[in-house]
């Protein structure tokens, strides 16, 4: 039987909101992971080299994908893949952002490997 998900607020880095649909912290789901972000303007977070892929795409807003050789810088209604085991930072634009990610296996803090 289907079954209805809400949102669970879980801790981000600085002023972003994390609202986790499914995954670990929502739903015990860790195969994969569902979240809605929304990043306030400059807010940025530790790069990190995680142990999922992870999928974002843009609702609103812009949102900087720093990696090793350079630098993504996604609008509304684009979409990004990044790689387990890649070094990846994020940034929000000067305008914020909005956007959804989707972890696999599921994020945990402890599989997205922190700098620092």
């Amino acid at each position: 039987m289907p079954t209805m998900l809400r949102p669970v607020r879980v801790p981000g880095t600085g002023e972003k909101l994390i609202q986790e649909l499914a995954g670990a912290a929502s739903t015990g789901q860790d195969t994969v992971s569902l979240a809605r972000m929304t990043a306030p303007a400059g807010w940025d977070e530790p790069g990190q080299r995680p142990e999922f892929d992870e999928i974002t795409y843009v609702l609103a807003g812009h949102l900087l994908v720093e990696h090793e050789e350079g630098q993504v810088e996604l609008g509304a209604g684009e979409c990004v893949l990044t790689r387990a085991g890649e070094w990846v930072r994020y940034s929000a634009g000067p305008g914020g952002a909005e956007y959804l990610a989707v972890c696999a296996p599921a994020f945990t803090l402890e599989r997205a490997n922190r700098d620092g």
